[in-house]
Parts: C-alpha cells; structure tokens; sequence
C-alpha cells in the first residue's frame, strides 16, 4: 500500500524529533511536484521487480505533508488485523481515514477481521508510529522497537500482547546522542538478513538486542551512523509476483555503504531494488521503507 501525496512539505510539526528532515529552501517551490515525479518512479519501480502495489491518492484537503508515508498510521497483519496507530503531530492524524481501509482491502482482496485501534491513546500523550516505531521479525514473533517521543515503551507492550509477538524494547541514539525518531531508520529485518546501527543502541541494551537479532536472522549486518543518516537502514524486503524477495532502498544506500556490506546484504536476498526520492528523503526525512505500508495475504 502506497499513498500519492497531494500536499507534500516539509513539515514543521515533525521536525523537532525528525533530525533527518531539511528544511526547505527558498527555491524548493516546486518540492510538491518533484515529490510525485519521485513517488510515480518508485511505484514503476516495485512493479517492475515484480511487487504488486496498491496506489491510494491522498486528499488535498486538508493539507498532508507526510500522507506519503502511510506505514506511520497503518499496518496489515496475516490473521486479518489491521491496527490504527496513535500519531505525534496532530497534522499526521488527519492521514488516518477509514475509506482508505475499505479500497485497499477491496483490492488487495483482503478480509478484515479485526480494527485495533490504538488512535485514542493520543488524548494521553502517548504514540506508537505504526512500523515506523516497530521492526517486526516475523519468522520469530520480535517486534523491536527504540524509545523516542513517537514510541512509548508500555505501548509497544500492549501492541505486541495484543499481536503476539515478543517486545523488545531499547534505547538508540544518533551521533549527537538523540533518540532516533524512529526504529525503522536504523535496523531492517528479512528473512535472511538483518540490517542494524549496532553502534547507536545503548550499551546496556545492545548485547541483548543483537542476540535476539541473531537468533532470528542468519546474517546480522552492521552499518555505521553515517549509513543512518544517509537512509541506508530504512529498508523493506517485500516479495515479488514470482516468490523471489525483493529489499528496496534508498539508492543513497549503494553510494554510502562500503563494497563488502553491500555484497553480504545483496547475498541475502533474491534482488536488492535501490529507488531515488531525494527530494522525499530531504524534506520528509523519511525514504523507502517509510513509504510502504506492506499488506500481508490473510492466513
């Protein structure tokens, strides 16, 4: 599931936990039109490597400036589920719309079973940015997750009570020693691979968050914080019409990571899928990952 942006921006509401966003310059005028240009050419990309894609429009009004990453306010689960999230940014709210569930089940011919809706947590100050704030090991029923702002520890329990998964919760932090916004900027997880920013996970935490990785993953790979901050951990692994697994990326991700990280990254996966957004990674300060919100077939 992905969202055509209507209305994409910088967005101030975000930017005091989101270091990764940029803020717009004087001449970025035409960001809104560049950003659908780069959105349209990920799309193409998916498709052509085989993985289906359901394209929602976002409404231009109210004005979205981050509908383009819907994996913030939604997940779909195997069983049926499907879980609304309680959101920071009070203009990130306005993403949640009921209609959106009822196309993408239409089309992704999906039975919905069960809402879990977690929105009303909001009215406590207490958020849980969907697969942005959660990692899920689905092999091994983990779902990891850093404390930030965005991602409140007992809520992360809750969720994981209520899906059936472990929690593991821990502390990470960027070069300048701030909680990363969220987890998914910094660990990925497939089949075969896990990505993370070992060296940003507190050292009273990271022993026990790398073991439950290795358990669950046969190659644990480590990136820098360089690699974070140029998008290299915001990754998905998705699969394609044909049952190869597909790992799309910032195409940042190949200039930035060194040769052999690369090579044991794309030895892990059927086909690695690099995809430019520049101008969505800037201003969004978000890349691939969190543009797909991914729709898993009922069991």
């Amino acid at each position: 599931m992905m969202i055509r942006p209507a209305a994409f921006d910088y967005n101030s509401q975000t930017a005091a936990s989101n270091r990764l966003q940029v803020a717009a310059a004087p001449d970025s005028a035409g960001a809104g039109n560049q950003a659908l240009h780069e959105f349209d050419m990920a799309v193409a990309a998916l498709r052509g490597a085989g993985v289906r894609v359901c394209v929602v429009a976002d409404e231009p009004a109210p004005p979205k400036p981050d509908a383009v990453f819907p994996n913030n306010w939604v997940s779909w689960h195997a069983d049926g589920t499907v879980v609304l999230y309680p959101m920071e940014a009070p203009n990130r709210r306005l993403e949640r719309r009921r209609g959106i569930l009822e196309e993408v089940a239409a089309e992704c011919r999906y039975p919905i079973r069960r809402i879990l809706d977690l929105s009303p947590f909001e009215a406590q100050g207490r958020y849980l940015e969907g697969t942005g704030s959660l990692v899920l090991d689905h092999g091994a029923r983990r779902a990891f997750a850093c404390r930030s702002s965005r991602t409140d520890g007992s809520l992360v329990r809750h969720w994981a009570e209520q899906l059936g998964y472990e929690p593991v919760v821990f502390d990470a932090v960027d070069a300048a020693g701030v909680p990363f916004y969220h987890t998914n900027v910094m660990l990925s997880i497939g089949h075969r691979v896990a990505v993370v920013a070992a060296e940003s996970i507190v050292p009273a935490d990271r022993p026990r968050v790398l073991a439950a990785l290795a358990s669950g993953a046969q190659d644990v790979i480590e990136i820098d914080q360089v690699a974070v901050a140029g998008f290299a951990g915001n990754m998905l692994e998705l699969i394609g019409a044909n049952g190869e697994a597909v790992y799309a990326l910032s195409a940042r991700a190949e200039r930035i990571l060194p040769a052999h990280v690369w090579d044991r990254l794309a030895a892990g996966t059927d086909h690695l899928l690099p995809i430019a957004i520049p101008t969505i990674e800037r201003l969004g300060g978000g890349s691939v990952r969190c543009m797909l919100a991914e729709v898993f077939s009922p069991a």
